[in-house]
């Protein structure tokens, strides 16, 4: 089988709705397939006590969540900002990232991982600037569900408190983790799949699109959990009991004053439990969706 070419973009003549559409439709998928262990992360990046056992926190922070959060629907609280910042976020991420891609092709038709690299992580910064204030409630409703009625409810009280520029903060973590993890996920599936197929271990199916998720996941749960722990505590610094962070910076020092370095990877298995399913279901709802559409493979 002949190696994927990385100047194909494979636009067609589907429009750029169209795959944007595309994009929105797998991330919502997936969102709601993984939602759960993204509460439960969420929970434990603002978990302070350090001297119990992962399997006692897990324990702990589960019972909590379905204890104030009316059963099992309290894993899914905060759902809908979630969904939200996905209809914005991933098709621009992913779009973003495929005309890139295009543009950095050398004149073998192929693209360096640097060119990769730098692509993943600009596509992740524009699109998490637009997604940013979705994100923000999601984080809002995971961390205190029972302080908002609904999605509505929850920007309606954050611009109120906080004003409508409030609805940003936290952005300059947030925008590093998005650069991280585009740079982890986007590049890690894009490399992995190109050299699955360029040295024929298997065809462009769902095997590969298995094997190249499994990378992007791993690959970007390392990179980016101690951005992500830096994120969630910005956007709720009242949780972890302490005084809001001046900046990323000293967000990042008090963090690792006050309870070593480790914690920066907080919530790093439920991290990557999360992100091995979500690239799963959105690597192989995409292709397959796109495969439908007439567009050649990503």
């Amino acid at each position: 089988m002949a190696p994927r070419s990385d100047s194909n973009t494979g636009h067609g003549d589907v429009s750029v709705a169209t795959r944007l559409a595309l994009a929105s439709i797998s991330a919502s998928l997936s969102e709601i397939a993984t939602f759960p262990i993204d509460t439960i992360k969420t929970r434990l990046q603002l978990h302070r006590a350090s001297s119990v056992s992962t399997s006692s926190k897990l324990l702990h922070v589960s019972s909590e969540i379905i204890a104030k959060g009316g059963g099992f629907l309290g894993f899914y609280s905060g759902l809908s900002p979630a969904i939200l910042r996905h209809v914005f976020y991933t098709p621009i991420r992913i779009v973003s990232y495929e005309n890139l891609r295009g543009f950095a092709v050398n004149a073998d038709g192929e693209v360096s991982l640097f060119k990769k690299a730098l692509a993943g992580g600009a596509s992740g910064v524009f699109a998490q600037v637009v997604a940013s204030p979705a994100d923000l409630v999601k984080v809002r409703m995971q961390a205190n569900p029972n302080l908002y009625t609904g999605i509505y409810d929850a920007f309606s009280k954050i611009i109120k408190h906080d004003g409508f520029c409030g609805l940003w903060k936290g952005i300059a973590p947030n925008a590093q983790r998005a650069f991280l993890v585009n740079m982890g996920e986007l590049t890690c599936y894009d490399h992995a799949k190109h050299f699955i197929l360029s040295r024929n271990i298997c065809h462009d199916n769902i095997f590969a699109h298995t094997l190249s998720s499994v990378c992007s996941g791993l690959c970007a749960s390392v990179i980016s959990c101690p951005a992500d722990v830096i994120k969630t505590r910005m956007m709720n610094p009242g949780v972890t009991g302490k005084a809001g962070y001046q900046n990323s910076l000293d967000c990042l020092v008090r963090t690792v004053r006050d309870e070593g370095v480790q914690a920066l990877w907080k919530g790093f298995f439920p991290t990557w439990a999360r992100l091995g399913p979500w690239q799963f279901v959105f690597w192989v709802s995409y292709e397959k969706l796109r495969q439908i559409v007439g567009l050649s493979s990503f």
